[in-house]
């Protein structure tokens, strides 16, 4: 049994169909709502859902886990509520920890590239001390990240109990199928979407970088089955442990991904740029590649898809299709 937290979100979900296609039995741990999110999984529903409040008396009952994925948490990068997001991407991370190392399960987490902060000081997935805390993230968000990061190698260095196996994953710009439900933090592949298609040009921020060229700012796009296959890998090498990157180790422009977007829906290329919100300047990063060489030493050999790939599989697979889910 498998247990999986956020499992009805964006990434979860995508991980849970996998699961599902594998024959493992899966409980989710997840609010539905009310904006539709159940049909993220509609065509592969798990075992079990379980309401976040109700994990501790579950974790009580003794399950049979054989690995807790840890995806849940509070993903908005404008988030303002500190306790709320404190609680729930520390406090609820830290009582997963201590219970899979009592129990002996292993356990995968989801750290976050939000933890690098402007990338000042680079993306080095280095999981010693003295290179994380010189990281300062830009937002709340990526804070909280960062403290539950801290505290695990905290926790290694001073040799207190720890999962048989356990992997921090910090996530670069994931973009794939249902993340329909997520509001202002849907990826920017699935907003320009909308935009082309509705006749219009795909719309990109204006560059507030010295010396860069609108259109230019850079992320690490990663697709997310890409995702989803290196947390399988994960689950097949219990001997793996470790804080790893997981982007495709390659920035690519704002501008080659709204190419790709008008070139994936059959739209002339057409762009315009916009001044940046006063609410995104000084927490956005012009920047972001994800160093791939820990992962790589791990073992992983996968390919990671190429962005134009990628964009294609969502834009023709998924968004333009009746039933755009996994």
């Amino acid at each position: 049994m498998i247990l999986v937290t956020g499992g009805a979100g964006f990434i979860g979900s995508n991980l849970q169909a996998a699961l599902a296609r594998r024959g493992h039995e899966t409980v989710v741990v997840d609010w539905l709502g009310q904006d539709g999110k159940w049909r993220n999984l509609a065509n592969h529903p798990p075992a079990r859902l379980i309401p976040p409040s109700e994990l501790e008396s579950f974790l009580e009952s003794r399950p049979p886990l054989e690995m807790v994925f840890h995806l849940g948490a509070v993903s908005e990068t404008t988030a303002v509520d500190g306790d709320h997001t404190w609680a729930t991407n520390v406090e609820l991370s830290r009582m997963l920890w201590e219970w899979c190392a009592d129990r002996r399960v292993r356990l995968v987490y989801a750290s976050s590239a939000a933890t690098y902060g402007d990338g000042s000081g680079g993306f080095e997935d280095d999981f010693s001390l003295p290179a994380l805390e010189k990281l300062r993230p830009l937002n709340l968000y990526g804070w909280t990240k960062h403290a539950f990061d801290l505290l695990v190698a905290r926790t290694l260095a001073s040799r207190q109990p720890r999962p048989p196996q356990w992997a921090g994953l910090k996530f670069f710009n994931v973009y794939g199928p249902n993340e329909y439900h997520k509001g202002r933090m849907i990826s920017v592949v699935k907003v320009k979407y909308d935009e082309v298609a509705a006749g219009g040009p795909a719309r990109l921020f204006r560059a507030d970088q010295p010396g860069m060229q609108d259109g230019e700012q850079q992320r690490d796009f990663i697709w997310v089955g890409d995702v989803v296959d290196v947390m399988l890998w994960l689950l097949d090498k219990p001997s793996v442990s470790g804080l790893f990157n997981l982007g495709t180790g390659r920035a690519r422009t704002y501008l080659d991904l709204a190419h790709a977007v008008c070139d994936a829906a059959g739209k002339p290329r057409q762009v315009e740029f916009i001044d940046m919100p006063s609410s995104l300047k000084g927490q956005y990063q012009s920047f972001t590649q994800a160093p791939m060489e820990r992962l790589r030493s791990a073992g992983y050999a996968g390919q990671f898809t190429p962005l134009e790939e990628g964009i294609r599989r969502y834009v023709q697979d998924h968004l333009a299709q009746h039933d755009p889910y996994v």
